[in-house]
């Protein structure tokens, strides 16, 4: 082996092992957007939508992608669908933390088929809160409806829903897009959603809480089992987490928000909301606190076990309950808050549970897109690590012996080292005039 050939091999090692490294570290596009809060999907491609059908873009299910919705007007995007294919588009708008909306501002998502007609519509809207926050809406393409059967071209459609109060900011805002496509049952089961189940809230959670930081997106969302977790919030920010729920279980989850600790006084209305979003990020249910300093909770309804059959319940929330897999957590405090107590940050306390035992499901003809999705094993590249909590976390990068960043330098130090030696072996061996 020649001192060339190895210096070269020694350096793609070290190379080899600093990429490695650098991608156990936060990537900028993975870490919260400087003007909004909201850490959109690193790998997310970005696409201009077109103000006509003429001119729509691909979608293409199980790639997220990145898009900016003006204040007036229609985005169009495509799809191209099979004839037994569920779609569904889930639309995050993200406003800038600095703009202003009203309560029934928000946004409009829906699915047409090549002639015009609409086969679903869906809004989301910011609420009492009146604080800009990512709201989502789903546009959803249902094989098994009379509307929308054929195959062939569909069009999503989204636009901003305004009050006509004329009080939110112009600009514009920044768009996340996730399509999924889920398959046609191999046999045909139930057709009507369970009428019984068990409706009685749980008893509440009091084990000791376990600190657990939250993603700051959908992508990024750290995951919660069951138990009791403890977070800060600071008014303005928005919190996601990820509870993996099979087929046959049941979510129940339950918001603390903590007290100030001074002497403020003072009331905001629902200064704190608790949003459930299923895993194609379909809105299953919200509730809010109103907040006068001293501590405040509340709990979600009650939802019944997952299963394929709540798709044909007239209640969106069981309705919404329709697969196993990731369902979010999404917290988010009203900048108000700070005008009346104060920057924070405030304590939040989240008590999960998750009742019933998993059962396979149901048989898909084919696999969902992106795979696995509707499941709590799926490959989501290591983001629904095992809970745990954050100490523990940093135990395990401890017990490795070193974290990422001394790795990194230790690399590259041990990169300079080879190339100095590989110098001076060099100089040693030159022969003497």
């Amino acid at each position: 082996m020649t001192r060339r050939w190895r210096t070269a091999a020694w350096r793609g090692i070290c190379v080899t092992a600093a990429l490695a490294l650098t991608a156990l570290l936060p990537s900028a596009s993975a870490a919260a957007d400087g003007g909004s809060g909201y850490a959109f999907a690193p790998d997310a491609r970005t696409v201009t939508g077109a103000a006509s059908t003429t001119d729509a873009v691909p979608l293409e299910p199980g790639t997220t992608y990145r898009s900016t919705l003006p204040d007036k007007g229609e985005l169009y995007f495509r799809l191209e669908l099979a004839a037994a294919t569920t779609a569904y588009v889930p639309v995050t708008a993200v406003p800038p933390s600095s703009a202003t909306v009203s309560a029934s501002d928000g946004i409009e998502v829906s699915i047409e088929d090549a002639n015009g007609s609409a086969c679903d519509y869906d809004s989301a809207r910011f609420g009492a809160g009146l604080s800009p926050r990512p709201v989502t809406a789903v546009g959803r393409r249902d094989a098994g409806k009379a509307l929308c059967q054929a195959a062939g071209t569909y069009y999503v459609v989204v636009e901003r829903a305004v009050s006509g109060s004329h009080t939110t900011s112009p600009g514009s805002w920044d768009l996340e897009i996730a399509p999924v496509t889920e398959p046609a049952l191999a046999r045909t089961g139930a057709t009507a959603a369970p009428e019984a189940w068990n409706s009685a809230s749980p008893e509440p959670l009091t084990s000791d809480p376990r600190h657990r930081t939250a993603g700051a997106g959908f992508t990024t969302a750290r995951t919660l089992d069951q138990g009791v977790w403890q977070t800060g919030i600071t008014p303005g920010q928005t919190l996601y987490y990820a509870v993996p729920v099979d087929w046959g279980q049941q979510l129940h989850a339950t918001v603390d928000l903590g007290s100030t600790g001074g002497d403020a006084h003072g009331y905001v209305s629902a200064a704190l909301n608790l949003s459930l979003y299923n895993p194609v990020r379909g809105y299953v249910d919200d509730v809010s606190l109103g907040y006068d300093g001293t501590q405040k909770s509340s709990s979600l309804d009650p939802l019944p076990p997952v299963a394929y059959a709540n798709r044909y319940a007239v209640s969106g929330a069981q309705n919404a309950v329709r697969f196993a897999g990731a369902y979010y957590l999404v917290v988010h405090l009203t900048g108000q808050t700070a005008d009346t107590f104060g920057k924070g940050p405030y304590g939040v306390t989240l008590r999960v549970r998750v009742d019933g035992t998993p059962n396979s499901g149901p048989g898909y003809a084919g696999s969902p897109v992106p795979k696995g999705i509707f499941g709590v094993s799926w490959d989501r590249g290591g983001l629904l690590e095992p809970a745990g909590d954050d100490h523990t976390a940093m135990r395990a990068l401890a017990a490795g012996g070193i974290g990422t960043g001394t790795a990194l330098l230790l690399v590259l130090g041990v990169w300079t080292l080879v190339a100095r030696r590989a110098q001076s072996r060099a100089s040693a061996q030159k022969p003497t005039a």
